[in-house]
């Protein structure tokens, strides 16, 4: 971990919280990013990532949870049921040891760690997502957005340890990307075996830069958002977003 793990549980409980606010009111608005979801399939969908993280966590599974999912929530009571899930998840990973061993689907971290680590980036992009679906404002901490874009950079890009099957795009160059509003900065290279990209801290002069606020380079990362860049950049920027993970 890189920041507090109440500072994770805390963006976990904020955001999720947030959502809840935005989708009281706009449960039947489209969610632009995923199709064919309303703002009700969203935070039924969150309500199953929530409950399936917590019951990892809580019952030290080591395998992925077979039964008790929370699926076909009355829409009445969608909203409630959605809240009580993500304070019980916050909950169950604060007071958890981030050492202990667990399912997680990253072959390279299996520990509550990685559980509590990517939570975060789930629920920071989905608030996101209902917030644009509400018409409402937007914002997360930029330590917490920078973290989660090296969160996402270590377990959600085709890499050594995770390839993309089967091979297909190359990367082809160097890609920066650099965050105006924290002292943060990567650089994307080409990884050994075919299709795979690995990354590090900090960018050398003369790097095709993506750059932009923490919070709108994760959002990017995600293809929420746009970012302006130099033509090589956004050609770099095309075929290193076909090389991530982002389901």
């Amino acid at each position: 971990m890189t920041v507090e793990l109440a500072t994770y549980t805390e963006a976990i409980a904020d955001h999720s919280a947030r959502i809840a606010a935005a989708a009281s009111a706009h449960l039947d608005e489209p969610i632009e990013h995923c199709p064919g979801w309303t703002m009700a399939d969203l935070v039924q969908h969150l309500t199953e990532v929530q409950w399936f993280w917590a019951t990892v966590v809580e019952q030290r599974l080591l395998e992925r949870p077979r039964d008790g999912r929370p699926t076909g929530i009355d829409r009445s009571e969608l909203v409630d049921r959605f809240v009580r899930g993500s304070e019980h998840l916050a909950h169950v990973l604060g007071d958890s040891d981030q050492k202990t061993r667990v399912y997680t689907w990253a072959p390279q971290q299996q520990n509550v760690a990685f559980v509590t680590r990517h939570q975060v980036q789930e629920v920071v992009v989905h608030h996101w997502d209902a917030a644009h679906a509400a018409g409402v404002d937007f914002t997360v901490d930029p330590a917490v957005a920078a973290d989660s874009i090296d969160e996402f950079l270590t377990f959600s890009i085709s890499n050594d340890n995770d390839p993309i099957d089967p091979p297909g795009t190359v990367l082809g160059g160097s890609l920066g990307l650099k965050c105006t509003d924290v002292d943060r900065s990567w650089t994307v290279l080409e990884g050994d075996a075919p299709s795979t990209v690995r990354f590090v801290d900090g960018i050398e002069a003369g790097t095709p830069l993506i750059t932009g606020s923490s919070s709108d380079i994760l959002l990017w990362l995600y293809s929420r958002i746009e970012l302006a860049s130099d033509e090589r950049a956004e050609e770099l920027g095309g075929r290193f977003r076909q090389l991530c993970f982002t389901d």
